[in-house]
């Protein structure tokens, strides 16, 4: 009986192409969970907060603030356009002189948040400079100098071009 031998030897195993179709999926796996960690680590979840009893007394306090928005009858009036956040407001129905706080709290990066100090004329209406508005769902709250009363409301810019805060009725 003969026999025979196959003298051709076979290829080493890193020339086919299953071993490496084979490998990717783990490969990307790996390369995917770095990138998550990276995420995970590097971008900490800024809506988490320490002390919830404080942020439940403060809840209570922004409740009196709101009721007495109610009491004067606010309405704030915002758009942008130009580099400039302008708007009016009154109170029961004339305009509002006095000083306020506008803040402008972005959803997600507590380091973009703004609080813009406003003065209105005798017309109630004012312009800030606000030179980039980043197009976000930003939540924004307008405050009297004393904490005494606040509105509050979210505003999609810009897709809402102008913003309207009427204080609810008491």
């Amino acid at each position: 009986m003969h026999i025979t031998s196959n003298t051709a030897q076979a290829a080493p195993w890193y020339t086919h192409r299953w071993p490496w179709f084979l490998m990717l999926g783990p490969a990307l796996v790996l390369v995917g969970g770095v990138f998550v960690t990276w995420l995970a680590l590097g971008h900490p979840d800024a809506m988490v907060v320490d002390d919830y009893y404080k942020q439940g007394k403060a809840i209570n306090q922004d409740l009196r603030r709101d009721r007495a928005a109610s009491a004067m009858h606010l309405v704030l009036q915002l758009r942008y356009e130009g580099g400039r956040l302008q708007g009016r407001i009154e109170s029961f129905g004339r305009p509002l002189s006095a000083p306020f706080t506008l803040r402008l709290a972005h959803p997600t990066l507590p380091e973009r948040d703004l609080a813009l100090p406003v003065r209105p004329d005798a017309d109630g209406r004012f312009s800030v400079p606000l030179p980039v508005l980043e197009q976000t769902h930003w939540q924004v709250v307008a405050e009297g100098t004393l904490h005494d009363w606040r509105l509050a409301k979210g505003w999609s810019w810009p897709r809402q071009r102008e913003l309207a805060i009427v204080a609810d009725p008491v």
